[in-house]
C-alpha cells in the first residue's frame, strides 16, 4: 500500500535562521529556500534533513503550503509528485501544471470572495494610516487569481499584528463578513475566504491518488493552527515540536 505525506513547508520542513533556535556544531544548517534576489530565506537542520530522508524512503512527500507557485520554485528540496499551494487554491500535478478542474472551481469561489477582500484591504490600510502601523494589506495572486490578504509588521514585532487582528480584522469579520477567517502565526497575518482551505485540496489530491493507486495511507504534517484541518483529513498526523500547533496540542497536555 502506497504512503503519502502532505507536508506544510515553512516552519515545518525548514525555517528562517532566526527560528532555528539554539544551535551547536552538529546542527550544520543548509539552505532550503531562497528570496527572489537569490539570497537565502530558510534553512534545514540536520534533524529535518534526516526526517525528510527517512520519510522519502518509501513515502511520497506532497508540499501543502501557503506559498505561491514562484515561492514553491524557490524551495530547493526534492519533490516530484503533486503539490498544493496558495492555501489549497491551486493543485499542481506531477508534471508541474495546475489541475484545471480544481483551479476553475477555486477561481469561481475566489471571484465571489474578491469584493470582500478588497474592502478589508482598504479597511486595514485606513487603520494603518490612522494608528501609525507601518504594515499594509497585500493581495496574494497566482494563476491570474486573487486568493487572500497578508499583513506583516515591517519591524517583525509580532505583537503588533495581534493588535491589528483584534482592532481591525476581527470586528470587520464580525460585522457581517463571516465567510472569511484569520490565520496569524509569527510575523504573518493572513485573511482568507473560508472557501480556501488546504483540507479541501488534500481531499482532491487524495481522490486522484486513490484513483491511480487504490488503497493508500495518508499522513499530514504542519506547524500551525490552520494546518490542523488538512492534517485531520489524513490517516495520521505529525506535529513538529516547538511550533504553534504543538503548543496548542501535545505541549498543552
Amino acid at each position: 500500500m502506497k504512503k503519502f505525506l502532505f507536508a506544510d513547508l515553512d516552519d515545518t520542513l525548514f525555517q528562517t535562521f532566526e527560528k532555528c533556535g539554539p544551535l551547536n556544531g552538529a546542527d550544520m544548517l543548509e539552505p532550503a529556500a531562497y528570496y527572489r534576489d537569490g539570497s537565502i530565506c530558510s534553512y534545514t537542520t540536520r534533524a529535518q534533513r534526516a526526517f525528510l530522508s527517512f520519510v522519502q524512503d518509501g513515502m511520497t512527500v506532497i508540499p501543502t503550503t501557503a506559498r505561491d507557485h514562484d515561492g514553491l520554485k524557490r524551495v530547493h528540496l526534492p519533490f516530484d509528485s503533486y503539490a498544493i499551494i496558495n492555501y489549497g487554491g491551486v493543485v499542481l500535478r506531477p508534471d508541474g501544471h495546475a489541475d484545471k478542474p480544481w483551479l476553475e472551481q477555486t477561481r469561481a469561489a475566489m471571484h465571489t470572495a474578491l469584493p470582500g477582500l478588497q474592502e478589508l484591504a482598504r479597511h486595514i490600510d485606513a487603520y494603518a494610516a490612522r494608528t501609525g502601523f507601518g504594515g499594509r494589506a497585500r493581495m496574494i495572486e497566482d494563476f491570474a487569481t486573487p486568493f487572500f490578504l497578508v499583513v506583516k509588521d515591517p519591524d517583525k514585532r509580532h505583537e503588533r499584528l495581534a493588535t491589528v487582528e483584534q482592532e481591525a480584522v476581527l470586528p470587520w469579520i464580525a460585522d457581517g463578513h463571516g465567510d472569511y477567517c484569520v490565520h496569524r502565526n509569527g510575523n504573518n497575518l493572513a485573511i482568507l475566504p473560508k472557501a480556501l482551505d488546504k483540507a479541501n485540496a488534500v481531499a482532491r489530491v487524495t481522490e486522484l491518488l486513490r484513483a491511480e493507486h487504490g488503497d493508500i495511507v495518508t499522513f499530514g504534517m504542519g506547524d500551525s493552527r490552520s494546518d490542523a484541518r488538512f492534517m485531520a483529513a489524513c490517516d495520521y498526523a505529525i506535529v513538529p515540536r516547538a511550533t504553534q500547533l504543538a503548543r496548542l496540542t501535545v505541549e498543552a497536555l
